[in-house]
């Protein structure tokens, strides 16, 4: 029996550009050369994880994330990896020594974890 399988995730955003650039520098992935603000393409790391796309959309986010990443720490080093991501861009929600919570430049919620 053939099933589908993740491909890509996509994000509603503000300036798709901005998150997009984000993301990548985040995962390691490559941003697409052809992003702009309305529309942006994160190809996945070498790991082979789903791509990411943003998207411009005219409505601003209402309410919290229905799905998020969660992210391990290279080495279990949280502290580091949340004070690269904050370099990035990303803001402190919920600090913990094994778990923090954080938002990417538009408040999309992620955690980092050991």
């Amino acid at each position: 029996m053939t099933v589908a399988w993740v491909k890509s995730l996509t994000f509603d955003c503000a300036d798709a550009l901005v998150v997009a650039r984000f993301w990548a520098a985040a995962l390691g992935g490559e941003l697409d050369s052809d992003g702009t603000s309305a529309k942006a393409y994160v190809e996945a790391p070498g790991w082979g994880g789903p791509n990411l796309w943003f998207q411009r959309v005219p409505e601003p986010k209402t309410a919290k994330n229905r799905l998020h990443f969660d992210l391990r720490a290279p080495n279990g080093d949280v502290q580091a990896e949340v004070a690269r991501l904050e370099k990035l861009g990303a803001t402190v929600v919920s600090p913990g020594p094994d778990l923090t919570v954080m938002e990417d430049p538009e408040g999309n919620v992620f955690c980092v974890e050991d």
